[in-house]
């Protein structure tokens, strides 16, 4: 059986995008697993499975498995591209309403392939995290492999820990980024950030995502980094945060306010693959 898709990319992110197809056709996670492998399959970091809408007053219900099968509760680029594929069909309205196990949120077309969409209020009690800590904290010390690192932990839709560092470039991603993800702290695993300030409007970010490892982008990423960045009192309301794919653009308010996300999403291929 042959299924239809949209291979998509926020900064080098890359999805394969599929919408429309009845849920009998929604692959296995071990055939998800092999339809993200770059030299035998479509190749992607996250399938992006775009259904009818659920509750009244929405566009769009969207769900996302990683690189590994797993599904997971949101995923701030892959929003970006289908914001961009849903916006640009005839007769769609100027904000779409979009739906996944994280929430609704807006989405608006901001440019020729630009997307901006609202990430929605990030949340730092340890249970919406979810972490172990016995009570919110604006750092907790964690022991990862033979060192011990000082990490801010949120919820985006789905958990992160961010680390300060002096050089983005030499941070040990390979090595913390797994030891993290994996930590006892916390119980569904984390999105791991290093994040390098460079002034109150600027920064660079390496992201090590949870059941795929380093992307070149990862938007949810962005905007923990930046809600930990100011909290500490590092940023202003907006800060434009340089990845290893470019560029993106996070305003956040203060506590109780939504992240808004700003950034490219572009279209790669079509095609057919088999199941």
């Amino acid at each position: 059986m042959q299924l239809p898709f949209v291979k998509m990319h926020g900064l080098g992110n890359d999805f394969m995008v599929v919408r429309d197809q009845p849920d009998a056709l929604l692959p296995d996670a071990a055939a998800i697993r092999r339809l993200a492998r770059r030299r035998e399959g479509v190749g992607f970091d996250q399938l992006l499975w775009i259904e009818a809408p659920r509750s009244a007053g929405t566009d769009a219900w969207y769900r996302i498995f990683n690189a590994d099968g797993g599904e997971v509760e949101q995923c701030g680029n892959g929003l970006r591209c289908i914001a961009r594929l849903l916006g640009e069909a005839p007769g769609a309205p100027p904000v779409l309403r979009l739906e996944c196990r994280a929430g609704v949120s807006e989405a608006r077309i901001d440019g020729p392939g630009v997307t901006a969409v609202s990430m929605g209020a990030p949340r730092f009690a340890p249970a919406d995290i979810p972490m172990t800590a016995a009570a919110e904290a604006d750092t907790y010390r964690l022991e990862a492999g033979d060192r011990t690192v000082e990490v801010a932990a949120l919820s985006m839709g789905n958990p992160h820990c961010v680390l300060l560092v002096d050089d983005v470039e030499s941070a040990p991603v390979a090595e913390l980024g797994p030891a993290l993800e994996h930590h006892p702290a916390f119980p569904e695993r984390c999105n791991v950030g290093f994040l390098e300030p460079r002034g109150r409007d600027r920064a660079l970010l390496r992201v090590w995502e949870r059941g795929v490892g380093e992307t070149r982008a990862c938007g949810s990423g962005a905007c923990a980094a930046m809600v930990a960045g100011r909290r500490r009192g590092l940023f202003g309301d907006e800060v434009r945060l340089g990845l290893p794919g470019g560029d993106l653009v996070v305003s956040w308010r203060g506590p109780g306010e939504a992240v808004w996300l700003t950034g490219p999403a572009q279209y790669s291929f079509e095609g057919t693959v088999a199941l």
